[in-house]
């Protein structure tokens, strides 16, 4: 067993949003994306694995294939490996997001 602590983990910067690992097993991977306010991450997808997002702390804006959907405090966000995502921290405060990137098995 591994106990961690989110709050370990959210580690913020003017320049850009910052990345955290706290899990990498080779089939999945954890970490926490911090955004400060107006900080946003790039439209990308992730071919071959399954990603999971739960709102920490703050609030947003994630567009998932084109569509804008905002999320707050305890949403999860479920995506396909054939869809784009991305996210940008519309608010006032910070924003943290635990990421689970789970490989998928052909």
């Amino acid at each position: 067993m591994e106990k961690q602590s989110i709050s370990q983990y959210q580690e913020f910067n003017e320049e850009r949003f910052t990345k955290k690992v706290i899990f990498n097993n080779g089939h999945s991977t954890a970490f926490v994306l911090n955004f400060m306010p107006g900080q946003m991450l790039p439209a990308h997808k992730h071919p071959g694995a399954e990603v999971y997002l739960l709102v920490v702390t703050g609030k947003g804006t994630i567009i998932i294939d084109g569509k804008e959907s905002e999320v707050t405090e305890t949403d999860l966000i479920h995506t396909g490996d054939d869809e784009e995502l991305s996210f940008s921290n519309t608010s006032n405060e910070r924003v943290s997001l635990y990421v689970v990137l789970n490989k998928i098995s052909k």
